[in-house]
């Protein structure tokens, strides 16, 4: 069996890949290696478990509350929130673990198994590939000790959780947004409720599209994938900005008053100022991946702000976020994460804060986006060539070397072994499109010829 946790869960298709059998065995088993590892001990053990509205959420969901519950795991059900919502849960209610059953910005035929260990953090790898070993061996004949009488687990729901977490994203935000008209669009996916009753507690005007989940339609054609709809409807309803979610809701993307996109970076670097003024930018420090706009970082130089940069992957900056305890880092993408408020991206969370701040310094979100300017960014996929030999190449490092000269301090390379196909990712940056585009043609080129 292959790995079956990536770095966001276990995803696959429903009923396919992730079918019921597997969603109860790894509950089970998460249940035993979290027994085994301590966490129960000298308590009753209790579970947080909730999903986005996918239909195949509604079984699979029941396969993992039976998993635990038959482990002697009491389970809060606390049906449709998002990830983010989740993770808080865990933590602020105590529980010895979170369950998230969610496929976030993939379509709606996928889902997905995200557990939260004790504060609402993301289980370490070796406790998951400790569950991956126990499930494989079970799921092959082994038996598993089971309780019986009082000592099976109890199921309830859990329906304070909406205004619990709902009451947590009103707590944090430093000012209301009174004045702002905002259109929201939800991803027909895990936040169609919650947000928009948060954005309205903090006083704002709401319109809401894509705010009707019916189990079909997540993520179609709307969402942070899928920006057309919300612009047009910014600039339709004379909005100040619009915000976007992904299916799980742990993701953020905004538009502007004018229908123009606002992207992770942009969102970082306002937030990053807003934190800077309210002395809650730790060490004056962003975290984000390679993948980030050349902009980005030059914007925060000139603020006179420290960017770090990690691996792509939201899981890596939060891993360094944890490590040096930095209070603010994310994605181009839109996971934002906000450490002294939230243990995930929480896209929500992000939106409030980036309206807020709309709202506190009277200035459109265009113009507080100004603060970075975007540098053209070209990115070409090489298919079918010996990506080992990337770090290697002789013949390809002298061509980067040379495309870095010519580009100088307003332009970057940027190559990239695909960790799941056999390709490179050629992505280089410049100061005008025409210029990237050339320079990522040569370099595609060399990769070809070098590595084919």
């Amino acid at each position: 069996m292959g790995r079956l946790f990536g770095t966001d869960g276990v995803r696959g298709v429903a009923n396919a890949d992730l079918t019921a059998e597997m969603a109860l065995g790894l509950s089970v088993a998460a249940a035993h290696v979290l027994a085994e590892a301590g966490t129960f001990e000298g308590h009753r053990p209790t579970a947080v478990v909730g999903r986005d509205p996918r239909a195949s959420g509604e079984f699979l969901e029941a396969a993992v509350v039976a998993g635990l519950a038959s482990a002697g795991v009491d389970v809060l059900r606390v049906g449709v929130l998002p990830t983010p919502a989740v993770a808080y849960l865990t933590g602020a209610l105590g529980a010895d673990l979170g369950v998230m059953l969610s496929a976030s910005h993939n379509a709606m035929p996928d889902n997905g198994i995200k557990f939260f260990a004790r504060g609402g953090h993301k289980l370490a790898d070796e406790l998951e590939d400790r569950i991956e070993s126990v499930y494989d061996s079970h799921r092959h004949g082994e038996p598993w000790e089971r309780p019986t009488g009082a000592g099976v687990g109890r199921v309830r729901d859990y329906e304070e959780g909406f205004d619990a977490y709902v009451g947590h994203l009103l707590n944090v935000l430093p000012n209301r947004l009174d004045g702002l008209k905002i259109v929201l669009d939800e991803a027909h996916g895990a936040a169609a409720g919650v947000s928009p009753e948060a954005f309205r507690r903090a006083g704002a005007e709401v319109v809401t599209i894509g705010a009707e989940p019916d189990g079909l339609n997540i993520n179609d054609g709307c969402g942070s994938t899928h920006l057309g709809k919300l612009k047009a409807a910014v600039v339709e309803h004379g909005a100040h900005l619009g915000i976007a979610h992904d299916g799980d809701a742990d993701r953020c993307l905004a538009v502007d008053h004018t229908g123009d996109e606002v992207d992770g970076d942009q969102i970082l670097a306002v937030l990053a100022l807003a934190m800077r003024e309210r002395s809650e930018l730790r060490s004056d420090t962003v975290v984000a991946t390679v993948m980030s706009n050349l902009g980005f970082k030059l914007a925060l130089e000139r603020e006179g702000l420290k960017l770090v940069q990690t691996s792509v992957g939201d899981r890596y900056v939060l891993e360094e976020m944890k490590e040096h305890g930095y209070a603010l880092g994310g994605e181009q993408s839109g996971h934002v994460i906000i450490l002294d408020h939230a243990t995930t991206g929480d896209g929500t969370l992000t939106g409030l804060l980036l309206a807020a701040r709309v709202a506190q310094t009277g200035r459109p979100l265009r113009e507080l986006a100004g603060v970075m300017d975007r540098l053209p960014q070209v990115l070409i996929n090489v298919p079918d060539v010996d990506k080992s030999r990337v770090k290697t190449s002789a013949e390809l490092a002298a061509a980067v070397t040379e495309a870095e000269r010519e580009l100088g301090a307003t332009g970057r390379v940027l190559l990239r072994s695909s960790g799941t196909e056999p390709l490179v990712r050629v992505m280089v940056e410049a100061a005008d499109i025409e210029q990237a585009q050339s320079v990522a043609g040569r370099l595609a080129d060399v990769v070809k010829s070098a590595l084919g």
